[in-house]
This record gives C-alpha cells, sequence and structure tokens, in this order.
C-alpha cells in the first residue's frame, strides 16, 4: 500500500494509506469542504464506530439513522452530515452488493483504465469529475495503473497541481489550491463576459 499525505495528520494519513475503503470514502467526501478534511474524515469515522478500519459490510448494515447521528456529532464529518451519511452508506451497501464488501476489488479487478473509470462512475455519490481524479489519485500515488489509466483520468493523470491525486505535502496541497482559485476565477471572468 502507498504512504499518502493528504490531510496533514499522521493518524488519519495512516489510515487512508492502508484502508481502501477509508480512502474511497475520503474521495466521496470531497465536495464542499477542504480537500484534507475530507480525507481526514474516515479516521473520525473509524473513531467513532471503535474500529481500526472501516468495514462495508458493518457500515451498510448499519442503521441510517445512528450512521447519520455519527456523521452529526460535534465536530460534524462534514458539512452536510445527512446527506453524506446516506451516500457513505449507499457506498457501502454497493460494495457489499458488487464487490464482495472488499472496496479495493473496484480497482483491482478493473483490466484497463477505461473499465476502472466506467465502475468508479457507477459508485454512489461519484460523478464524472470524481471518477476520474480518483482514478488519477490511485494511478499516481497509489500503484494502481491499468492500461490507459492516464487517459481515463483526462486532464487529472497529466503532471501538474490540480486534484488531490496531485497532494503529497503541505506545499503541493497549497499549489492544488492555488490552481482551483485561478480556475474559478477564470470560469466566474467567463460567466461575466457571457453575461
Amino acid at each position: 500500500m502507498p504512504t499518502l499525505t493528504l490531510t496533514g495528520d499522521a493518524d488519519a494519513d495512516a489510515l487512508l494509506s492502508d484502508d481502501p475503503l477509508a480512502l474511497l470514502i475520503g474521495m466521496l467526501l470531497d465536495q464542499q469542504v477542504a480537500m484534507e478534511s475530507a480525507f481526514a474524515a474516515p479516521a473520525r469515522l473509524a473513531e467513532r464506530l471503535g474500529v481500526d478500519r472501516l468495514d462495508a459490510g458493518a457500515i451498510a448494515g448499519m442503521d441510517p439513522d445512528r450512521l447519520e447521528a455519527v456523521f452529526r456529532e460535534k465536530p460534524a464529518l462534514h458539512r452536510y452530515p445527512g446527506s453524506m451519511a446516506k451516500r457513505v452508506h449507499g457506498l457501502c451497501q454497493w460494495i457489499v452488493a458488487h464487490a464482495g464488501g472488499d472496496a479495493a476489488r473496484i480497482w483491482e479487478d478493473a483490466d484497463t483504465g477505461d473499465e476502472l473509470l466506467d465502475t468508479l462512475q457507477g459508485l454512489p455519490g461519484f460523478g464524472d469529475q470524481k471518477a476520474r481524479i480518483f482514478t488519477a489519485l490511485l494511478g499516481k500515488q497509489c500503484g494502481v495503473t491499468p492500461p490507459g489509466w492516464r487517459e481515463a483520468a483526462g486532464e487529472y493523470g497529466e503532471p501538474g497541481h490540480r486534484s488531490i491525486a496531485d497532494v503529497t505535502s503541505a506545499e503541493t496541497l497549497a499549489q492544488v489550491r492555488a490552481f482551483k482559485q485561478a480556475r474559478k476565477r477564470a470560469r466566474k471572468a467567463e460567466a461575466a463576459a457571457e453575461g
């Protein structure tokens, strides 16, 4: 397994490095919150559940209201704890139904980058962009490089500092954040010019 440094928290990064489900949940939660906060949340979830590793079967079997209550405990695991608890529950149910409860099978069973991307796009809570970013993260940092993975990841597979796939230190996190802010400003300027 890789040694990831996505959160600035050694314990959270250790769980992401060791637990494929934690990494997948971190990616799922990476929206409307800071990247490092999203990827630190699986460690906080494991702590609240009293486990060393997250278990898709156990989470899928939880009462959804209980899982939501765990997400809502202070401090909440996400800016939108209710909807994100539902997404995590749905993701774990999918993993149980389609991957035998083993999140790593999602990428271990993929023979090509396109197959990996298709599977990721089919996961609850994963759209096209999230699937491409996760494909890039797996390829760039986790050694998951089926043929065509860079092409499947699109721009996120290219060298640079575009997404969480490129975060390896506090410095690269700052570079990714600067890239995202510049892109956001460019989109606003385009929208203003069109409007």
